[in-house]
């Protein structure tokens, strides 16, 4: 199997980067499949850990590879044989993470490849990540909530990913489906990224992007690959935008359940500048107040940038990683509780009345009072003949 970046056809001059990837691939354990079966308990719904549309993830327990010591406790991702997309997410995972290696990357141990007349089946094997995802610490109730230091070391871990794929090595590769469920968490709550089926190589020398079919999640893609197919680095770094803002809200990029104002996530937040005194109204309510309000702005001035339309506009990873190591430097917890002002909802949430319905109710106040004129006028025309008429005719 060649190497994604290393293809002789297309880089002749890298054989020192050609053999290093020969040499991490030949490191990959090649498994049985009644190897993997056993290890998961004939993959087990009791041991399913995760689904997507590769397929299903099973927590399992492998042995070492020389056989001795305790066995592994590793995830093991199993293709879905139906599935159209599997075998080529499956051999791009095999592809890149089969040689790439950065503490922010989730660890690929080995796979299994299988081919018969009745059956093709396709799995990986990987590190085990004891703290499941981003998203479920930051969507699910049933988890605790992410403390406001550990959510800036698991966003800072991220961009470092991102920014080893894009600057680390001899090509850049462009991730292509960065979201919070896609974040994986160890045991110490380190970030890593995980789920590279749908990662390309960046464009060739003397190329802006890569033309290709629009991939991704809805609510993560840039706006800007998703109209032309152009895919770039900074299509990355747009993505990693929106998963900023859910680090500060708690809240999913699209939440179908919300008011119809708070269904997207970048609408809702832009009802609430940065600079306004209504800012702190988009921070996660389960920090409890315990965050930076400084470093806060800081990091939804960040994601401001990296969600700038044109792609040219938005800063490298390189620079994002800069910018959150500088909100880290503000540590004081000053998470302020809002005034009476600030619960107002800001102007663009007021229902205002148009000009038609102004000159209305106007109408309507005159008639009104003129109703009243009249009324008062035809009281005193009537107590007037009584008493004419009493005048006239005394008793």
């Amino acid at each position: 199997m060649g190497c994604f970046y290393c293809s002789k056809e297309k880089y002749k001059n890298k054989r020192k980067s050609n053999g290093l990837c020969e040499k991490r691939l030949r490191n990959l354990r090649a498994f049985e499949f009644k190897e993997l079966r056993d290890a998961t308990d004939g993959f087990s719904r009791m041991l399913k850990i995760g689904e997507g549309g590769f397929g299903s993830v099973y927590k399992g327990f492998i042995k070492p590879a020389n056989g001795k010591g305790d066995s592994i406790v590793v995830a093991v991702k199993k293709l879905n044989p139906n599935g159209l997309q599997g075998h080529k997410e499956w051999f791009a995972e095999l592809q890149f993470l089969g040689v790439v290696e950065h503490p922010n990357l989730v660890k690929l141990i080995g796979y299994c490849a299988v081919d018969s007349e009745r059956v093709v089946q396709r799995l990986l094997v990987y590190e085990f990540m004891s703290n499941k995802t981003l998203g479920d610490h930051l969507f699910n109730k049933a988890y605790p909530s992410l403390p406001w230091n550990i959510r800036l070391q698991i966003a800072l871990g991220a961009a470092e990913g991102l920014l080893y794929l894009h600057e680390g090595l001899d090509i850049q590769v462009i991730y292509r489906d960065f979201k919070a469920s896609n974040v994986l968490l160890d045991e110490k709550f380190k970030p890593k990224l995980s789920d590279f089926g749908l990662a390309r190589e960046g464009p060739s020398a003397g190329n802006t992007h890569v033309s290709t079919a629009v991939l991704g999640t809805y609510g993560y893609a840039d706006p800007d690959y998703v109209e032309t197919g152009h895919l770039t680095v900074k299509s990355d770094v747009w993505s990693f935008g929106v998963v900023l803002y859910e680090i500060l809200t708690g809240r999913r990029s699209f939440e179908r359940n919300r008011p119809p104002n708070e269904q997207k996530l970048l609408e809702w937040v832009n009802q609430y500048p940065t600079d306004s005194k209504r800012f702190n109204r988009i921070i996660d309510v389960r920090l409890e107040k315990k965050y930076s309000l400084r470093a806060a702005r800081e990091i939804a001035m960040l994601a401001n940038c990296c969600l700038s339309k044109k792609a040219r506009d938005r800063p490298k990873m390189r620079e994002v990683v800069e910018g959150l190591k500088r909100a880290m430097t503000f540590e004081e917890l000053d998470g302020e509780v809002e005034t009476a002002e600030e619960d107002a909802p800001p102007c663009s949430d007021i229902e205002r009345p148009s000009d038609e319905a102004v000159v209305a109710k106007s109408s309507t106040r005159r008639m009104i009072q003129l109703a009243k004129l009249s009324e008062s006028a035809d009281s005193i025309l009537k107590r007037r003949f009584v008493i004419m008429k009493l005048a006239g005719n005394p008793t």
